[in-house]
């Protein structure tokens, strides 16, 4: 069974919901990423979003962008990542790892190659922003052929056709926009999250996580009261950004535990 259903799977039992936090391959700096990865984890993450730097980020912000021209700059390559988290598999074999990114490096390396990669070093799923699910059997194919997760987004505007097509294709869970804009925009819905899951779970059964733009404990609280998962990126990047060497880890830790401790609640 793929690391991602048995997370859900055990969390569903005990009452919970799944924390997801991400963060940039190489940033601050390229061996800071696996001690990170492990500190979100100690502090009470589920799954762990990496994100795989581009140099053309379209859905990102302007926080993520910065965390990408930072890894860059800092020589992170997909392979570099692949590398992380065989290097993070060391120590933990049970935490689902799930890579974001865009479908340029990975065109380049080859689906197939790609996906063996994945497999060979403990990769759990696989979110490609910019590939939607009409051009994404290739993809499908090889990550499925790992048992590893094809995860799309989902958005506000998303109709029924192409939710119904997302419920096909994706494993592990599916990621829910909640908001029309970037990563770490703000003007956060609550009422309009709510209103949009009933459609989402006429036609998935996955679990379904929501994140861009949730930034502090309170509000991650209360999007899991209408969904299975909180996905928080910006919110830890930014803490990144702003944190001395010396408290980031602390900084960073602190601050997702804040949010396990309300999720629990």
């Amino acid at each position: 069974m793929n690391r991602i259903q048995a997370t859900f799977d055990t969390l569903r039992k005990q009452g919970r919901k799944a924390l997801i936090p991400f963060v940039t391959a190489g940033d601050p700096a390229l061996d800071r990423t696996v001690p990170l990865m492990h500190a979100l984890v100690t502090a009470g993450a589920d799954v762990l979003e990496l994100g795989v730097p581009f140099s053309d980020p379209m859905a990102d912000g302007p926080t993520i962008q910065r965390a990408s021209e930072r890894a860059l700059k800092n020589g992170m390559t997909l392979r570099g990542v692949l590398a992380m988290v065989a290097e993070f598999r060391k120590q933990d074999t049970a935490t689902p790892v799930v890579l974001m990114g865009y479908g340029n490096p990975i065109e380049a390396m080859g689906w197939e190659s790609f996906a063996a990669h994945c497999a060979e070093v403990g990769v759990d799923g696989v979110l490609t922003v910019d590939f939607p699910p009409e051009e994404s059997h290739e993809a499908f194919e090889h990550l499925q052929r790992h048992d590893i997760a094809p995860i799309f987004l989902l958005a506000p505007t998303t109709n029924e056709e192409r939710i119904e097509q997302v419920a096909k294709l994706a494993r592990g869970y599916v990621y829910y926009v909640s908001l029309k804009g970037v990563t770490g925009a703000g003007n956060l819905d609550l009422t309009a999250i709510a209103d949009k899951m009933p459609q989402l779970r006429k036609h998935i059964s996955l679990p379904i996580g929501v994140g861009f733009g949730i930034r502090d404990a309170e509000t991650a609280r209360k999007v899991a009261d209408v969904s299975d998962a909180v996905v928080i990126g910006s919110r830890i990047v930014q803490e990144i950004e702003n944190s001395a060497p010396d408290a980031l880890l602390d900084n960073v830790k602190n601050f997702v535990a804040g949010v396990r401790a309300a999720l629990d609640k």
